[in-house]
């Protein structure tokens, strides 16, 4: 189940963010942001198996 949370970035990186969602890859910010924090963690699961 997801939940729903808030979050407060900078104006310059919700305009990128903003810029990548025009272009397709992700469907919304939640997608976006919920892409890259897996990421983030999948890779520090990594770097904690070696």
């Amino acid at each position: 189940m997801k939940q729903k949370i808030s979050v407060t970035v900078e104006e310059k990186t919700l305009k990128l963010i903003d810029e990548i969602i025009a272009t397709g890859i992700f469907r919304n910010k939640s997608h976006a942001v919920e892409f890259s924090l897996n990421k983030i963690l999948k890779e520090k699961e990594g770097e904690e198996g070696k």
